[in-house]
């Protein structure tokens, strides 16, 4: 555990600096880039607050909701007036499937705007109606990610999904009725809960294996620094240890049956659709209330104040609060990162992207991963090895455990409650 724990440790550092913005207040809008990329869209509504998660997210009022969704549209028709074009659209939340009308009104204004290849969505097992994923794949949806964390009901219990959601049965029998909707059913769930054993691990693996949806996201817990003392009330304290652990069982329990997509997303369908749109796009725009772009080697952030979100698309402004610019060697940093994560880096293209080759701008952080087995070279790649599919999960924790604690700090500079 103690290059783990280095690792972790680094990557903690290293996010700290990422997510220090330098300009605040009115932002400039980006300028499109050449080639379509990529589109996040945050809603944040959710009809019940998961206490583990950090995401920005608001309890559900459906009038506020639809004030939310006419101003989204708006935002969408800014990008597209300045020139931005999207091969590929993630729809986050939040719960955004909670108004599915209005939903069906952004999807309609997608398809108008910018006739993407490919969208993703997330929702909760209470979604999963024949109505709902009909509504979805004939608007132009091609997966759906649904949130299920657990199959173990003590564990639904203890974070409050149970009561909303249903026992681990139910849980199978939604998932069952889900199938053959949208072109990838994809299941999210979380392990290292403080309370779970390897023998409840076990029996979630073993479900998943006998449902073989189309594809699995294993996410460790990630607990901000605001969400910590609640979870220690409800669960006790996080420790890592097991985790690797858990890992290890992932991947020797689907080796055969799933190929992975990213260090922590396995498919049946070999699909390179997964949560992560930050590894499939190197550039991203965000629309909607505290959603992120990284655009033109800038990360910019949107307010996360639902008035002052509401205000600005009202004066015909794009809702900018926040930009940090990166370095070059942050930016290597960036697409090393996250290209590994997704399982291989192309050395020509960063060679292209960055005017220079990959060891002149990174050559510790190469030779360290070399050194401990997680790297392996190919020609004209660089690849992770079954042992840095790990190392990289422990740094992509990290990683979004500091984008949970910038969210944090400013949902709490916009009144919010955490």
């Amino acid at each position: 555990m103690l290059i783990e724990r280095f690792i972790a440790a680094y990557m903690k550092y290293k996010t700290s600096e990422y997510f220090t913005f330098e300009h605040h207040g009115e932002i400039d809008p980006p300028r499109p880039p050449d080639e379509p990329i990529h589109l996040y869209i945050h809603i944040p509504f959710c009809a019940q607050l998961c206490p583990y998660c950090s995401f920005h997210r608001l309890a559900y009022e459906e009038d506020s909701a639809r004030l939310y969704f006419q101003a989204l549209k708006k935002e969408l028709v800014m990008y597209h007036d300045i020139g931005f074009r999207f091969s590929g659209v993630y729809i986050g939340g939040g719960t955004p499937t909670i108004l599915m009308d209005e939903l069906r009104d952004v999807l309609e204004r997608i398809q108008k705007l910018f006739s993407p290849r490919e969208i993703s969505i997330e929702t909760n097992p209470d979604r999963l109606d024949r109505d709902t994923l009909v509504s979805l794949a004939d608007n132009g949806v091609k997966r759906v990610s649904v949130g299920v964390q657990s199959f173990n009901d003590e564990i639904l219990r203890r974070v409050g999904r149970y009561e909303k959601y249903g026992n681990g049965g139910s849980l199978k029998e939604k998932l069952l009725s889900a199938n053959g909707y949208v072109d990838t059913l994809n299941v999210d769930m979380i392990y290292n809960f403080p309370i779970q054993t390897k023998e409840m691990f076990e029996e979630d693996l073993a479900v998943l294996k006998e449902l073989q949806p189309d594809q699995i996201t294993f996410y460790p817990l990630m607990i901000s620094d605001a969400t910590r003392r609640k979870m220690e009330h409800l669960m006790g304290r996080v420790s890592y240890k097991q985790e690797k652990l858990f890992y290890q069982m992932i991947t020797s329990t689907l080796e055969g049956l799933y190929q992975p997509n990213s260090a922590w997303c396995f498919s049946r369908k070999g699909t390179s659709m997964i949560d992560e749109y930050i590894v499939v796009s190197n550039e991203y725009a965000g629309v909607g209330s505290g959603a992120f772009g990284l655009v033109g080697g800038a990360i910019y952030a949107n307010t996360f104040s639902l008035e002052d979100y509401m205000q600005r698309i009202a004066a015909g402004m794009l809702p900018l609060s926040a930009k940090k610019v990166f370095s070059p060697k942050e930016m290597a940093r960036y697409t090393f990162l996250m290209e590994l994560f997704g399982l291989s880096l192309d050395v020509g293209a960063f060679t292209s992207k960055f005017g220079t080759h990959l060891l002149s701008l990174l050559a510790l952080e190469c030779l360290f991963f070399l050194g401990i087995g997680g790297l392996r070279i190919h020609p004209g790649s660089i690849d992770l090895t079954k042992r840095g599919r790990y190392y990289w999960v422990t740094m992509m924790r990290e990683f979004f455990i500091g984008v949970d604690n910038f969210r944090d700090l400013s949902r709490e500079a916009a009144g919010i409650e955490i």
